[in-house]
């Protein structure tokens, strides 16, 4: 059975990661060199560790908090895919509100979960009045034909907490 829904803080916690595969291998990522965008060979396993999931938790609890959106699907009751939208506007218009994550468990990949979860983001922004959904998203190829998929194009204003966070990261916005 799959069911879609907004998280409360008092149910993030380790227990909900138990059946959660964070699992991806990449091998190709999207490089800016001089001003022009390549695919670069970029090798590497990214998966999280249990210091990386405690961040995570912590993370997730604070956009709860403070006003954000954190939504979820479950399968047969184990999380399998979640987004998550903070509260804080930015931009020079306050126009941006910041999707801070956006994932799905390896085992369930390939189903139309992370659109589904991404149209769910967009529609809690909009309702908000946000103009743009801000993404900081990992630069392998598969994420971002994800992201280009969904209507996602480069910034027009890039979030400096975003690159200095992460350097390697492409910085993109989605209208809506």
């Amino acid at each position: 059975m799959i069911q879609y829904r907004t998280l409360c803080a008092d149910e993030i916690g380790p227990d909900l990661f138990q059946h959660f595969i964070r699992h991806q291998t990449v091998t190709k990522c999207w490089r800016r060199e001089k001003d022009k965008w390549l695919i670069k060979d970029a090798p590497f396993i990214d998966d999280w560790t249990q210091e990386d999931y405690q961040v995570l938790i912590s993370c997730l609890k604070n956009t709860v908090l403070t006003g954000g959106l954190v939504y979820a699907m479950f399968c047969d009751g184990a999380l399998k895919g979640f987004v998550s939208v903070e509260s804080e506007w930015f931009g020079g218009q306050g126009e941006y509100l910041d999707l801070s994550s956006i994932h799905v468990s390896e085992d369930m990949r390939g189903r139309g979960i992370g659109k589904t979860l991404f149209l769910a983001a967009k529609k809690w922004a909009s309702e908000k009045g946000a103009k743009k959904l801000y993404i900081s998203a990992h630069s392998a190829v598969e994420s971002q034909a994800f992201y280009r998929s969904m209507g996602c194009c480069e910034a027009e204003l890039y979030n400096q907490k975003h690159v200095e966070a992460e350097p390697y990261d492409c910085q993109l916005e989605c209208r809506l």
